[in-house]
This record gives C-alpha cells, structure tokens and sequence, in this order.
C-alpha cells in the first residue's frame, strides 16, 4: 500500500500472496501510481526492507525525487576504520591500499596488510586465520564499497533525512486503522475474495475521510470512531 504520510490516506493498493515481499512490487506500484497522479520529484520513505538499489535507481532517475530508506546491514559487519577511510585490521593495524577495481556497476578498493611489500617476514599479531592464506601468504585484505550510486551516497544522519523519514509514522497509524476494520484475520480463503474485502476496506476509510471534510467536521478524518459519534 502507498501512503500519502501528509494526510495518512492510501494513494494506491494491491493484495499479494505472503511469498512476495514488498519490495518486489514497489516499483510496480509506483508506476500504476503515476499513471494516474504524477509522483514526479516525490520523496519515497520507506523502511530498510525497502533497501534496494532498483529502488533507489528509479525514484532518482525516472521521477526525479529522492528517497529516505535506512540502510540494511544484512548482518554484515561495520569495521573500524581511519578518518581517511582506510580500515583497520583485527590485529589494530592500519591497512594499506592496493587497488580497485570496477564490477557490477560497484566500485570496490582492496585494502592490505600493511607489511604485505616488505621483504622481511611477519607473523600476524594476532595470529589471523586468514594471514596465511593461499599460496604467497601477503597478509590478510580488505575489500570496501566505494560510494559512488545514489544509494551509498545518502547522508542518513542529517537532519533532513531524520525528520522526513520520520513521516513514516503516519503510514504506520493507518495500517493500525486498517486492521481495525477486521481485515487481519480474515473469514474467506480464495484469493479474489481477500483482494475485494481489501479494496473496500480501503475505500470504506477513503469514505469516512471524505464525509468529514464534506461536512466540515471538527473531528479529525483520521478519526473513525469519533466521526461516527457526531453522525
């Protein structure tokens, strides 16, 4: 489902099986979407599951619009490194550049022991698994991402990226909205039977939204409880 986080009502939805996750049908969301209500230059939020460069690539390119997605650390470590950049490696050295190189549309430097060049031999500090790997033993080495996509180039700990990212909020109290109409456990099996109670679901809150502005009430569209009070 595609929330306007402005006034917390759904723009576009669809109903998949579990199998699917979401963001397999993001892109295809936002391009019925802008079919029919242009999302050009829209700021797309969404949370880490939605951590996907294809994503990422089509809000930028093709709507001109920016999005606020968190990083997903897919268990993947953060390790230490240098102002500069450079890691540092488990032994508390600092690596060395050696190289990089092109893949995938990712650019990618290689980092390595330090004392890889010299001439006389060293034994790792900290006796690394992977210092003596492979047949010329160099050392252990590093690989790092270099930020050079839309994605990685992202400053996640702005001001701007918290405080817009923090609309998402209202998309969450509209999921709460939506399950108190009954629709998280349902009392039909067949798909097309879920897909059509969904859909009025939806149109049944879009309602309740528009009779309160119709009738210029007090109480908020977002208030289904209180709006049926003053009926």
């Amino acid at each position: 489902m595609l929330c306007d986080c402005i006034t917390g009502l759904p723009i576009y939805e669809t109903t998949t099986t579990a199998d699917v996750a979401d963001p397999a049908v993001a892109l295809g969301i936002l391009e019925k979407t802008n079919s029919f209500l242009s999302i050009k230059e829209c700021s797309f939020i969404g949370d880490k599951g939605y951590d996907v460069k294809a994503i990422y690539n089509t809000v930028k390119n093709v709507y001109e619009g920016e999005c606020f997605i968190p990083i997903n650390p897919r268990n993947t470590k953060d390790p230490k490194k240098l102002p500069i950049g450079n890691p540092i490696c488990d032994a508390g050295l600092a690596m060395h550049r050696d190289g990089k190189w092109t893949n995938n549309g990712r650019t990618r430097q290689k980092f390595c022991y330090p004392f890889k060049l010299s001439s006389n031999k060293h034994d790792c500090p900290c006796n690394h698994k992977s210092f003596n790997k492979g047949l010329k033993a160099t050392g252990c080495a590093k690989t790092v991402t270099i930020p050079d996509d839309y994605r990685l180039s992202i400053n996640r700990d702005s001001k701007e990226f918290k405080s817009v990212y923090a609309l998402r909020s209202e998309c969450e109290r509209y999921n709460s909205r939506f399950k108190s109409t009954g629709q998280e456990r349902l009392w039909v099996k067949n798909e097309s039977s879920v897909v059509n109670l969904n859909s009025v679901a939806h149109i049944s809150l879009l309602a309740v939204a528009i009779a309160a502005v119709v009738t210029k009430s007090e109480v908020s569209y977002r208030a289904v409880k209180s709006l049926k009070r003053t009926a």
